[in-house]
């Protein structure tokens, strides 16, 4: 009795309601129920009826929760905060949800990443985003977005007529230049003459498809990789020599004078108009399908069967330019022209989008595969070599003296389709 009073004594006054809390809790979570009166009972003579009642209110409460263990906690209690200052410069300059979401996707971001921040895509980690990073001049930015959202408004319709009527210029000076070289004048001048007309001619054409290239739809500002401009302007003067020197050295040549096959060229300046409004449809129904998606995958569902589409619009009213053109200047080149000229439009439609080194890479593999051809044929020459030249005369004898080039361009377009339908299916093409 002594050593029991001693020890009720010396307990702290909190002990005995820590003991009973001990106690209660493991009676309740031995029976899934609340505390039972045996465990009442050995703590019911150390109190009164009123504390009774508390302590048991207290148990029923919160005396379970006491005896957990708590959860240990795996990263930060806000995932999404780290993630805001890892890409704050990306979310203060968005101008709409959808910026940051091409943005996250371009660094790697997918759905799948997103759900370790507790939202179903990234779509909607971009929406939390924007609507918790502050931005400067918030209502600059949300006078730009209806406008963005509406379109073109009324004031900027001359804009857009004028940049159509720009897409037609390099077709008419290309057009003009080649009636120049067939007035009675100049082709029975001299070489000198003819040369001189045909200099001045290519450089109004290049002039005119600078400037076309530097505006609307197909305008790339800081995007084009140099080398891009000296690969064009190979598969171009291939297009109306390429034919012809070809056919000369197959036959011993080549001799003093090539023949010229300006047709092609003239049917692709043509095709600068669609190509820009074909590029234009793209953006614009790329854009509208980004808007209304909920996810990657569905958004990319959709934007690969547009771009085919695209390129097959394209490719019918390219053909279409040159048959008509045909009928004026007639010649054999149609495929290969077909061939150049979906490849040229693949590889603008990539360096708008974001991808000049892509479309560098395909130009220049068709440009490896020109110069090769004519390569073959002076090796063959050599003692012992005419195996060089086979490959070239069996293509050229089965396809004739376009085959080179519509195997080079084709294979090369071929390949930018393949790569556009992926690349161009990222949210992250269409941000700007």
């Amino acid at each position: 009795m002594s050593t029991s009073r001693s020890t009720s004594r010396s307990t702290p006054p909190g002990a005995s309601r820590s003991a009973f809390r001990i106690t209660a809790s493991a009676a309740a979570d031995e029976r899934g129920s609340p505390v039972g009166a045996s465990g009442w009972d050995t703590h019911s003579a150390a109190h009164s009826d009123n504390q009774q009642e508390t302590l048991l209110a207290e148990v029923r409460a919160d005396g379970p929760a006491k005896t957990r263990k708590p959860a240990a906690r795996r990263g930060p209690a806000d995932p999404v905060k780290a993630l805001m200052h890892h890409h704050r410069e990306l979310c203060e300059r968005a101008v709409d949800p959808l910026e940051i979401a091409a943005g996250l996707e371009a660094h790697g971001v997918t759905d799948r990443t997103a759900a370790r921040f507790r939202h179903r895509d990234v779509f909607s980690l971009a929406e939390e985003l924007y609507a918790r990073v502050p931005r400067g001049g918030e209502s600059t930015q949300a006078a730009e977005r209806p406008a963005r959202a509406a379109g073109p408004s009324a004031g900027r319709r001359p804009g857009r007529a004028g940049h159509a009527l720009l897409t037609l210029l390099p077709g008419a000076v290309c057009a003009l230049a080649v009636a120049m070289q067939s007035m009675e004048p100049i082709e029975v001048a001299e070489g000198t003459v003819r040369l001189a007309a045909g200099a001045l001619g290519l450089s109004g054409v290049a002039v005119a498809l600078a400037l076309c290239l530097r505006r609307g739809p197909l305008r790339a500002a800081g995007r084009t990789v140099p080398a891009v401009r000296l690969w064009t302007l190979w598969l171009l003067v291939y297009a109306v020599y390429g034919e012809g020197a070809q056919a000369q050295l197959i036959g011993g040549g080549p001799d003093a004078s090539w023949p010229m096959t300006t047709a092609p060229l003239v049917g692709l300046a043509l095709a600068v108009a669609p190509a820009a409004w074909c590029a234009h449809l793209f953006s614009v129904q790329a854009r509208r399908r980004l808007d209304g998606s909920r996810g990657l995958e569905e958004f990319a569902s959709g934007a690969r069967p547009l771009l085919l589409g695209v390129v097959a619009l394209y490719v019918c009213a390219l053909t279409t330019l040159l048959v008509l053109t045909g009928l004026v200047l007639p010649h054999k080149a149609l495929v290969p022209a077909v061939a150049l000229g979906t490849l040229l439009f693949l590889a603008r439609l990539l360096i708008v989008h974001g991808f000049p080194d892509s479309a560098a890479a395909g130009l220049a593999a068709a440009c490896a595969v020109e110069v090769a051809a004519p390569a073959l044929l002076l090796a063959g020459r050599l003692p012992g070599c005419g195996f060089l030249a086979s490959p070239v005369e069996a293509a050229v004898g089965a396809w004739g003296t376009g085959a080179v080039p519509a195997l080079a361009c084709g294979a090369a377009a071929l390949g930018l389709l393949a790569h556009a339908t992926a690349a161009l299916s990222r949210a992250s093409a269409h941000s700007v």
